[in-house]
């Protein structure tokens, strides 16, 4: 009896219908199913029974408010309904087509600025199914305020990435999940010093102890990792090294991004002013005043013919371009590279890999051979020199945790002494266009493929740190501007 009175008023629920619910409910549904598909996980189709409910049947109470007399009751309730549905219609366009990032360094002038807002798509390489499915849609890894985690640890999903329209590419600007942010002290988290250096600056357990000075040291899932935004220089499976500032891949030269910067030892007859500067398209704070005298003074005028005594001394990031017209216009009287004059070894540098990048720098880096990228399916002999490149990879990327090399050169994985190792992940070399101003995989290493994010495609809006809203602070002619323009 109660299964035909069940009966009864699932027809009567569904003849009272208005054909245009069922029009919005077929829409809803084939678009939810292809979702389904693009997925790849069947069960999700489970979820075209509630969507029947909401929009056909309505035995679940979604809209109980609806019925109510209280004013106030009706009026707060339609507002929550309003800002629920805002919310889940933010996280599947979030997660699954693109999100906006702010650029907040200038590792990529000037290609992409300090102060850029951009529309990130992840259609192209395909969205990530979230780590931490159970997250707020607005916020990274930390609510505003209150300052806690904006997320829930369980439950959590192993990677897996939906199909996209191609892999990434040669020169494509990627933003990507920070590879060395797996642990961090949280009051250094956004800090160019990262967990693993300051445990070589102060040490694991002077951290541990000092939580007031350092934070609370926590453990960040992929996806809840700093978002950080570099140029693709280096792909699975290629042999990379750097001479002389050009990047080579397989030994063969590549080609120099239009806007790639490094930094110049300039003399100029007059002092730059910040409105000098911005006027040369140069950021007020990124431009260092030199003040020497007497024999350095005389010593840096020997290395840079042109100058004179009278002269004021600039460390400026320049493209090639700028150089040419700062001097075709008279603004410098001499220039140099600063890297030529003041070489700095990657010992000093804390360059990727530490025990064998110390005498390496950042204009010649990588060795005579250059360093192998892993790629998926690629097998390596683990010698000592390959344990020190691919260490990190195998511990903290590929999950062998307790991986190791004892006294002797041997590498042991999961307990069992291993000769080769065969990579289970694609990994990417990036640098940012800034070259000398730059935290990038010569400092941290590779990053791997399940932290890569998406790529920028539109600048959405850019402001400028150093000014006022009413005195130049947005740059009007950088909206919608293309952020990849190399591409």
């Amino acid at each position: 009896m109660a299964r035909n009175d069940f009966k009864a008023d699932l027809l009567r629920r569904i003849a009272a219908v208005r054909p245009t619910r069922w029009v919005r409910f077929g829409i809803v549904a084939i678009v939810y199913l292809l979702w389904v598909v693009w997925l790849g996980s069947p069960w999700w189709a489970l979820g075209v029974f509630l969507l029947f409910d909401i929009y056909i049947t309505g035995y679940i109470p979604f809209t109980w408010w609806k019925k109510s007399r209280n004013r106030a009751v009706l009026s707060v309730m339609s507002w929550v309904d309003a800002i629920v549905y805002a919310l889940i219609l933010v996280y599947f366009v979030f997660t699954f087509v693109g999100q906006n990032y702010q650029i907040p360094s200038s590792s990529l002038e000037k290609t992409l600025l300090t102060g850029d807002y951009l529309w990130v798509n992840k259609l192209t390489y395909g969205p990530r199914v979230p780590f931490t499915p159970v997250h707020f849609p607005l916020v990274h890894n930390t609510l505003p305020i209150l300052r806690t985690k904006s997320y829930l640890d369980s439950p959590s999903n192993t990677y897996h990435r939906l199909r996209g329209l191609r892999d990434v590419e040669a020169g494509d600007i990627v933003v990507f999940n920070f590879p060395a942010g797996d642990t961090v002290a949280t009051r250094f988290e956004e800090s160019p010093e990262y967990y693993d250096l300051l445990v070589k600056h102060y040490g694991r357990e002077t951290i541990k102890a000092n939580p007031d000075r350092f934070g609370e040291v926590i453990y960040r899932p992929v996806d809840r990792r700093q978002n950080f935004v570099k140029r693709a220089v280096g792909l699975p499976g290629q042999w990379f090294k750097i001479v002389n500032d050009t990047i080579y891949i397989d030994g063969t030269p590549q080609p120099v991004p239009q806007y790639a910067q490094h930094n110049y030892i300039v003399a100029t007859r007059t002092a730059l002013d910040d409105e000098r500067l911005h006027s040369l398209g140069i950021t007020p704070s990124d431009a260092q005043s030199i003040l020497v005298d007497g024999a350095d003074r005389m010593r840096l005028m020997a290395v840079m013919p042109g100058a004179q005594a009278s002269d004021f001394f600039y460390v400026l990031p320049l493209t090639q371009e700028m150089l040419e017209t700062m001097r075709a216009d008279g603004t410098i009287s001499a220039s140099a590279r600063f890297g030529d004059l003041f070489a700095t070894d990657g010992a000093t540098l804390n360059l990727f890999p530490e025990g064998l990048a110390e005498q390496w720098t950042l204009s010649n880096y990588g060795g005579p051979g250059g360093i192998l990228i892993p790629a998926k399916g690629l097998t390596v002999k683990l010698s000592p020199e390959a344990w020190k490149l691919y260490h990190r990879v195998i511990r903290n990327y590929e999950g062998h945790h307790d991986a190791y090399m004892d006294e002797n050169g041997t590498v042991y994985i999961d307990g069992k002494p291993a000769h080769c190792y065969t990579f289970g992940m694609d990994y990417y070399f990036m640098m940012g266009d800034n070259r000398d101003n730059s935290q990038d995989s010569r400092f941290w290493g590779f990053v791997p493929e399940d932290h890569i994010v998406g790529t920028p495609m539109r600048v959405l809006i850019s402001f400028d740190r150093d000014r006022s809203i009413f005195n130049g602070g947005i740059r009007w002619n950088r909206i919608l501007k293309d952020a990849n323009p190399d591409k």
